[in-house]
């Protein structure tokens, strides 16, 4: 269940591109950041996640470490620490009055049904009663192509169990699953079936993104992901409103307290991006390397 979370937000990382993007300097080239000034009494952190990775590609420095023993409390995406998360997510992934097939013409669900058959090994009536984004998290996971992935979330909510920091979330799965139910279905259908077309391309894709990651260039994972043509127009409700919507939660814990806050990597940069946002609001957003 936890690679069904962390897949649906990688999803809404990935698929999402801003129309205006703010060039990154080298000096920008972080996925760690300090936020300070404007009243703060002690400085706080952001850090880009990717959600999932492949075991070999997965990195915690040491300037990360240190920093996150330094705040007070760890804030996500979502409160992953929530006891109720996996009850709340099943029962949120259920369609309601429809089946999967519902979704798509006859001809795509036979090809879908193919593909799940011979490249997932899973038969797609295991789905029947589920949403499409079950299913975009299951291709996702296969796309990683390794047989062992690690999370970054999941990282850090051990370590601050381990430290006996509090764990929140910016905003509620309940939130988070809402933007897939307000799609259109043809939309979702659409994009599934690209996934599935695409699926070797798609794999490719994501090991380039990987390398980005680890360069930890976020202009040039802008750049990368800016042609997808499978949300144009929903930009603001996949990533701008959320960013947004952050900021207020983001400022009021600040103030309560030093935070490390981490998020999936592509809500950082750009002009509605996380850390302008921050800057337009009157605080220091400094890279740390």
């Amino acid at each position: 269940m936890k690679h069904f979370y962390f897949l649906l937000s990688a999803l809404l990382m990935y698929q999402c591109y801003p129309e205006n993007i703010k060039a990154q300097g080298s000096d920008d080239n972080s996925l760690l950041w300090e936020i300070s000034g404007n009243g703060l009494t002690k400085p706080s952190y952001l850090y880009g996640t990717v959600h999932m990775i492949c075991r070999k590609d997965f990195l915690m420095s040491e300037i990360l470490k240190k920093n996150f023993a330094a705040a007070d409390k760890l804030y996500l995406e979502v409160d992953m620490d929530d006891p109720a998360m996996n009850m709340k997510m099943l029962q949120l992934s259920m369609l309601q009055g429809k089946k999967l097939s519902d979704f798509f013409n006859k001809e795509d669900y036979e090809k879908l049904n193919v593909f799940f058959r011979d490249s997932i090994g899973m038969p797609l009536t295991m789905f029947i009663t589920m949403k499409p984004f079950v299913l975009f998290s299951i291709i996702s996971l296969k796309t990683l192509n390794c047989p062992d992935q690690e999370s970054y979330e999941m990282s850090f909510v051990k370590m601050a169990g381990e430290q006996n920091k509090e764990v929140l979330g910016l905003e509620t799965i309940e939130e988070q699953m809402k933007i897939f139910d307000d799609m259109p279905d043809s939309v979702q259908a659409q994009m599934l079936m690209r996934y599935a077309n695409e699926f070797y391309e798609q794999k490719e894709d994501f090991s380039k993104m990987i390398a980005l990651y680890k360069a930890q260039d976020l202009q040039a994972l802008y750049d990368q992901t800016i042609s997808s043509p499978d949300i144009a127009g929903s930009e603001d409700v996949l990533l701008f409103n959320r960013n947004q919507k952050w900021i207020p939660v983001m400022e009021g814990a600040m103030k309560e307290s030093r935070v490390f806050f981490a998020v999936g990597a592509g809500h950082l940069a750009g002009d509605k991006g996380v850390i302008n946002l921050l800057r337009t609001r009157g605080y220091t957003v400094k890279a740390l390397k």
